[in-house]
């Protein structure tokens, strides 16, 4: 089994504070981009650290992008000073990740929070994130970003374009590829700490909806959900304020 990738880091908060939280970027994404959730957490008095993930930013490039390598680098990946972390805030694929390394080594977190995660991916919504991240990677300018996303804040649209920039575009579409199914549904069925889903609008579009987020509640009475309206599946930049209203509710 190869060894689990080595993740770079940035953090908001002061490194002593009593708390600690990672923060999980989703696909073509990067730590970066988590820096409104690690703002607001540092606010809260936490100490928050995002990474990048395997192929992503400035993270190691690998040839396997199989959600369990994902979640390998994750469970490898521990607070200064060992011992585990106070919270896991997870997006999307991260979500996935996340899910996987709690799973797997239960002492690693204390609690999750999903972000729209990436439970089980196929057919229409697989369609549907192949092609954003082929036309993300097509059109790099910013002002195509603004465009389609004109209520995002200027930080993200710029950061959006860094993330896709210094990401690998064959780690990006092989994560795709490899992950043939894309179901980490046994994982969450397995989870033991408190788990909370923040979800995207389904009339907007969510990947965690209808009967799979009915199946995930139902296989584990420690997993809980609730929605951010008028949000899209990038919930966190859609809507930012409720989506940090309900994480610090969340981890209250």
């Amino acid at each position: 089994m190869p060894a689990p990738l080595t993740l770079p880091r940035l953090s908001w908060g002061a490194p002593s504070a009593a708390r600690r939280a990672l923060l999980v970027h989703g696909l073509g994404s990067s730590g970066a981009l988590m820096w409104r959730m690690g703002d607001a957490l540092a606010g809260a008095g936490w100490h928050a650290t995002a990474v990048d993930l395997r192929g992503h930013g400035d993270a190691p490039r690998s040839l396997d992008y199989t959600v369990a390598a994902y979640g390998d680098d994750l469970a490898a990946t521990r607070p200064d000073g060992a011992g585990p972390w106070d919270a896991v805030v997870g997006h999307s694929l991260g979500g996935a990740a996340s899910t996987v390394a709690a799973a797997s080594a239960p002492d690693w977190a204390r609690r999750l929070v999903l972000i729209d995660p990436a439970i089980h991916v196929d057919g229409r919504d697989a369609a549907i994130v192949r092609r954003s991240q082929e036309r993300a990677f097509a059109d790099t300018r910013l002002e195509v970003v603004q465009q389609e996303h004109p209520h995002w804040h200027p930080q993200d649209h710029e950061l959006k374009i860094d993330a896709v920039r210094r990401a690998s575009a064959w780690a990006v579409e092989q994560t795709s590829a490899q992950n043939q199914p894309w179901d980490v549904r046994d994982a969450a069925a397995r989870l033991t700490v408190p788990t909370h889903v923040i979800g995207a609008d389904p009339a907007v579009y969510s990947i965690f909806t209808g009967d799979l987020a009915s199946e995930v509640l139902a296989a584990n009475p420690l997993i809980t959900l609730s929605i951010v309206e008028g949000a899209g599946h990038s919930l966190h930049r859609d809507r930012p304020d409720e989506s940090i209203r309900q994480l610090l509710e969340a981890l209250a």
